[in-house]
């Protein structure tokens, strides 16, 4: 009489192996991100060099307020990089967050948080049609987020005229201004610095230690093994561009704090969130990045055009250099990719 037939036992070596793949995985992307941290220091010693006050805790925090934005930008297009796509309508979103709150509210300070949980809806909404638009009408999201780019810069200037109207009262602007006063060794806190690390741990937290997250990095790796496996891909990149909107709308919130009210206000902050996050090592194709990194290659970016102005260089010199950023950064990541082949 044959024995009943019972699954293999798991071997004792099985489990290091697992733990060994996992290393793996993440001593590739702490190699990956490294580039962007060495070049960040070495970017920084260069301001103090020129700037000595620099290093101090009020200027630190200064510039830390004024890439708050940004790095909240990056933070977003990462989530929808991974997944294997791109937003592009993230600064144009900036602006109509803007320019809605200074017409809207127009110095009522009772108008502010209403106006608040509005413009976040609208940011969700953008988010779910870029969304439904790129996963179910199956339009490359390039496309998708170009054209969301024009609907959002065509309904600012039609509503405003080109001329955008109103006012933003002190309680907006106290996320971008204001705050807080006599704090210990640091002397200054500013609430946009606050406002920049907890949304940005609560990136980090959503990216790097959730099923989601790991579900968002496979689908931008293999979307085909994804879906086979079980994971609603649709549902993930859709989510993806959601976060992205909703972050964006973050980042207006904090800009108009310190920022004129203008119709261009978030012009090219789009370009500067893909190259913070190329910069910063994800993969353009999807499946690999790093939520630090991200964060790191805006700091970057911002303390580049710093340099720059400091050397009395004009914007058309730090366009170039953006350019070329862009450029060697998906080259470096097409070879990383060859060479894991």
């Amino acid at each position: 009489m044959n024995a009943t037939p019972t699954a293999p036992e798991r071997s004792v070596s099985d489990e290091p192996a697992v733990k060994g793949s996992s290393a793996t995985r993440a001593l590739k992307t702490v190699k990956g991100t490294a580039p962007v941290f060495v070049l960040l220091i070495i970017l920084i010693a260069l301001i103090a060099q020129r700037t000595p006050v620099f290093l101090e805790p009020p200027v630190f925090l200064a510039f830390l307020l004024q890439a708050a934005p940004l790095v909240l930008l990056a933070c977003g297009q990462l989530f929808v990089i991974v997944s294997g796509e791109f937003d592009l309508s993230v600064g144009s979103l900036m602006t109509v967050t803007v320019v809605a709150a200074a017409r809207l509210i127009d110095g009522d300070p009772a108008k502010t948080y209403p106006v608040f949980v509005l413009l976040f809806g609208v940011g969700l909404l953008v988010g779910l049609i870029n969304g439904f638009v790129t996963t179910r009408l199956r339009v490359p999201s390039f496309i998708t987020t170009l054209g969301m780019l024009l609907i959002l810069d065509g309904a600012v200037n039609f509503w405003t005229g080109g001329a955008p109207r109103g006012a933003l009262p002190d309680n907006f602007r106290v996320f971008g201004r204001a705050a807080i006063e006599d704090f210990p060794v640091l002397g200054r806190l500013p609430y946009a610095v606050i406002v920049l690390v907890v949304l940005g741990a609560v990136a980090i937290y959503i990216l790097h230690f959730t099923d989601f997250g790991r579900r968002m990095m496979s689908t931008g790796g293999n979307p085909v093994a994804s879906e086979l496996s079980g994971v609603n891909v649709a549902r993930v990149k859709t989510t993806a561009f959601v976060l992205s909107a909703l972050f964006a709308v973050a980042a207006g919130i904090l800009y108009g704090g310190f920022t004129n009210v203008s119709a261009r206000v978030g012009e090219g902050f789009e370009l500067q969130a893909i190259s913070a996050v190329v910069l910063g090592g994800a993969l353009l194709g999807g499946g690999r990045g790093s939520m630090g990194g991200a964060m790191a290659g805006a700091l970057s970016l911002v303390a580049l055009f710093r340099l720059l102005n400091l050397y009395g260089y004009p914007q058309e010199i730090r366009d170039a250099i953006q350019g070329l950023i862009i450029i060697a950064a998906v080259a470096l990541a097409a070879l990383r990719s060859r060479a894991a082949r």
